[in-house]
């Protein structure tokens, strides 16, 4: 089983105003800015927000993204609900009221208008975006969290290089055997 007893990891340079929750073992990288002045930010457990990415809320629309996902480098997260084991790409902008189902994919450079749902399952891209593709992601996305929760543990510790060695391959093919047989039980 996954070690859940890590706190969550904030970067000394992220930037979080107003009412923001984190769930256990998610992480907040360099540079990322959380302001919430008209609602709250709520972002789920082992969710990483990577490096300069932005999210902010609107009146009456909070933020609310789910747990094992990741909003990769320089995406805008703006009043919308992304749900479990979603991979925003960089530089992709969710708008206000948009909906993101669970396992998805929004590619990079991605714009999800207001008020726009996204389906489960879905691979989107473009701009505005659409659905190009059903494909349950829960696999690949969930493993992506886990990298970037082991990441963030070890850059707690000071160590910058979590993804290399004989420990980390061991550590990948046991992850990979664990979230398969997850995966299958589903």
């Amino acid at each position: 089983m996954i070690d859940t007893s890590q706190a969550a990891f904030v970067h000394p340079s992220a930037l979080l105003y107003g009412r923001v929750t984190m769930g256990e073992g998610s992480s907040m990288w360099c540079n990322a800015v959380v302001r919430s002045e008209a609602a709250h930010v709520a972002i789920g457990r082992y969710t990483n927000i990577q490096d300069f990415v932005m999210i902010h809320t609107d009146p009456g629309r909070p933020v609310e993204i789910g747990d094992y996902c990741s909003i990769t480098h320089h995406a805008t997260i703006h009043g919308c609900k992304i749900g479990n084991n979603v991979l925003i790409g960089i530089n992709a902008t969710i708008y206000s009221g948009a909906v993101i189902g669970d396992n998805s994919i929004v590619g990079q450079h991605a714009y999800v208008r207001e008020g726009q749902i996204i389906p489960e399952n879905s691979i989107v891209v473009g701009s505005p975006a659409k659905v190009i593709r059903t494909q349950n992601a829960w696999i690949a996305n969930r493993m992506n969290a886990l990298f970037y929760h082991r990441n963030a543990l070890a850059y707690a510790k000071g160590d910058h290089r979590a993804w290399e060695g004989p420990e980390f391959e061991a550590w990948l093919g046991e992850t990979m055997q664990l979230l398969q047989r997850e995966f299958e039980a589903l």
